[in-house]
Formats: structure tokens, sequence, C-alpha cells
């Protein structure tokens, strides 16, 4: 029987995807691992693509690969329609980077059921769910805390004891979120740092732009605005730039996206977090193969994570 253009290797960005009453094809010689992630409008996740893709026309022999993005960070219902779309694909593995750390924990639990091996990477799924429903998927991914804590003490060394800042969250409900607020918390509180503001901007560079302008005029002793990735750092710096503001007030963001290095470069971005996000999804799906091989479940496996700033690099 020919094989469906629509799984052929080449066909890797997001994907039109068949009904599960279109799905009578026999399982193929080679397994197809189904990548899912959140927003590609957000730089990091289109580089994790990008790796992802480059890993698999390397490998292309092992496996095909399935990408597929939701349009924006928040489209929860989306990527638990593009895992139900999985399933009834009859793909033989799931690497996610779920967009909520527990609405994406059924959906998983559906794919387990029918035989689908699934990788968490990115973004942990809720541990007191997953335990609550007796479950188990490996993680793959950073220590978000760990990273957010190395920004900020980068940070902290640039202020003093008693200085005002400002925390941009992600979305809450996200573990990583969750992890690198803690993070910072971790930082600031060591320093004798004041926290007055800690707000979501979930993820977004507009969002991030709006409540940072609106701190600005609320906080005007604000030393610092720290951000839970770069996307919102590129907001918090547009937001200072136009309230007069460059030079006055650092900011620091975690991913390393392309669009911040100048940033860095120029100082309008003390510090960010590279956690590889293009090996992120390849340590996923290499995970996912070496399940099926040998039909085992492998451990949760800590990724690294670097500083980034502009005149060093630091483990």
């Amino acid at each position: 029987m020919k094989m469906s253009p629509l799984l052929k290797p080449c066909c890797l960005a997001l994907a039109i995807l068949l009904p599960a009453s279109c799905n009578t094809a026999p399982q193929p010689a080679k397994p197809r691992i189904a990548l899912v992630m959140k927003s590609l409008a957000n730089e990091f996740f289109k580089t994790m693509q990008d790796g992802a893709t480059a890993h698999q026309q390397a490998h292309s022999a092992e496996y095909e690969l399935i990408a597929n993005g939701t349009k924006d960070e928040l489209d929860v219902a989306r990527q638990v329609e593009i895992v139900e779309q999985m399933i009834a694909q009859q793909v033989q593995a799931i690497v996610i980077a779920p967009a909520d750390s527990k609405a994406l924990v059924a959906v998983c639990q559906r794919a387990q059921a029918a035989g689908v091996v699934v990788i968490n990477i990115d973004n942990k799924l809720d541990a007191a769910v997953l335990a609550e429903r007796n479950l188990r998927f490996p993680f793959v991914g950073p220590d978000n805390r760990k990273g957010a804590r190395l920004a900020g003490e980068a940070l902290a060394q640039q202020l003093k004891p008693g200085d005002q800042v400002a925390i941009l969250e992600g979305v809450p409900t996200a573990f990583n979120a969750q992890q690198r607020k803690a993070g910072f918390e971790d930082a600031m509180k060591a320093a004798g740092i004041n926290i007055v503001s800690s707000q979501s901007a979930s993820w977004e560079t507009a969002k991030a732009n709006q409540v940072a302008a609106a701190l600005l005029v609320e906080k005007p002793e604000l030393k610092a605005i720290l951000c839970a990735n770069d996307s919102m750092a590129l907001g918090a710096v547009a937001a200072i730039r136009a309230a007069g503001k460059a030079g006055q007030i650092r900011v620091i963001g975690f991913d390393n996206i392309q669009a911040v290095r100048q940033l860095l470069k120029d100082g309008q971005v003390l510090a960010t977090v590279d956690q590889h996000g293009d090996q992120l999804a390849v340590y996923g799906i290499e995970y996912a193969l070496e399940t099926l091989k040998n039909k085992t479940s492998p451990a949760d496996r800590e990724t690294k994570v670097d500083l980034i700033t502009a005149g060093q690099t630091k483990n």
C-alpha cells in the first residue's frame, strides 16, 4: 500500500491531519514520532522544531516525524485536539511540551492507554495529578528553578538590598512557569531584594509590554524586571524604552532566543538562560526511540541550563 504523503518525513511542519476513520494503514516499518509543541509563534518552539527536523533528516532511516504546534501559548484545547489526532493516526510515540501541566494529563493518559509511548519535555506534567491517576511519563528537560536562580543571582550582583524588582510570570498553571518564578524568588530573597509585584504575562510579548508599562507608572522606584521567558523580556524592554527609562531598569529573561541576543550585547537585557531548545525535542525523540526499542520506560533526565550574559557563559 502506498503511504499517505502526510506521513512522509518531509512533512514536518504543522500538518493537515487525517480523521481517525481514514487511518486504515498497517503499522509502518519504522516508527512515527509526533512532536507536539506550544506556540510556533514563539521563537523558542520554532527553534525546537528546527532542531527536531534536522535530527530526523540525519536519521531518516530510523523514524518519521510529525511536528505540530498551536497558534498561541494558551490554546490548550487545540493542543489536546492535536494529541487526539495523533492517537487516531496510530503514531508510535508522542513527545509533548504541554501548554498546561494539569489539562494535558488526561489526553496523555488516553494516548498511553492506546499503546502510544508518551515522553514529556520542556514543561513537566503535574506530579500530583499524575500520582492521583497512578500515571508515569518520563520527563526530559531542564531544572527551571535552577536556571531562573542563576539569572536572578546575576541580577542581584547589580542591585543592592532593599531595591525594588518585579516578576513577569508565564502561564500560572504551567510547572515551568511556577519553577522559574520560584527561582527568581530564591535569588531575590537571598540578596535581600524586594519583589514589589509578580504578575502573569502569559509568555507573550504584547501582554508583557502592557504589564511592564503599567508597572513603570505604579512602581517609580523599580530597578529591574525579571521575565520568565525572553518573549516577555522583549515586551519589557520596549516598555522601558517607551517610558524613557532605557539604561535605568535592568531586565533578565529566559530561553536565549535569537531576538534577545543583540539586546544582551547592547546592555538592554542583563542576562538570559539557555536551556538549549534546539536539543530538547531531540532528547525526547531519542528517549522515545529507546523506549520503543527496549520496551522499557526510561527515568527522568535533567538537561543542562547555561547562564548567558554579554560577557560570559556559565553552567
